[in-house]
């Protein structure tokens, strides 16, 4: 005999079912009716189970992939501003250090005026320069006696 098989008995008709152990038994057609009825219950409640499970675990990997998406942004935006913050400190470092003047380098020649500069061939005087000093550098660009 096989699954689904009948045999008729009047006034019964019985049909051979597999038992949950897998075991072929010839039972009433009603019985049969609510053995494989709740079996294909029991296959679709696994079924739904086995979807829920398979759609939670993808929904916990799209958090879990969009959480490090957003940690990355963050680190990423986090190292743009230290870079940028990095590059205004050096800027102002430089342009600070632009300003600074030079001191103007101790010298044993002195011009009492732009004339007695002129007259000893020595105008203009740059800053630096031996007999630069800032009383003849009447514009303070760093260069005296110009004119």
């Amino acid at each position: 005999m096989t699954e689904n098989a009948t045999e008729n008995y009047p006034p019964k008709e019985f049909i051979c079912t597999k038992s949950d152990a897998g075991v072929l038994l010839c039972m009433e057609r009603s019985e049969s009716k609510k053995v494989t009825d709740a079996r294909a219950a029991a296959a679709a409640a696994k079924a739904a189970a086995e979807k829920a499970a398979a759609d939670k675990a993808a929904a916990e990997k799209a958090a879990t992939d969009k959480a490090a998406a957003d940690a990355a942004a963050a680190q990423a935006a986090a190292q743009a501003k230290a870079d940028a913050d990095a590059a205004a400190v050096k800027a102002q470092q430089d342009q600070a250090q632009a300003r600074q003047v030079q001191p103007a380098a101790p010298s044993s020649v002195y011009y009492a005026n732009c004339t007695a500069a002129r007259a000893a061939g020595a105008a203009p005087i740059y800053r630096g320069q031996p007999g630069y000093r800032p009383a003849l550098d009447m514009d303070n660009d760093g260069i005296a006696c110009e004119k």
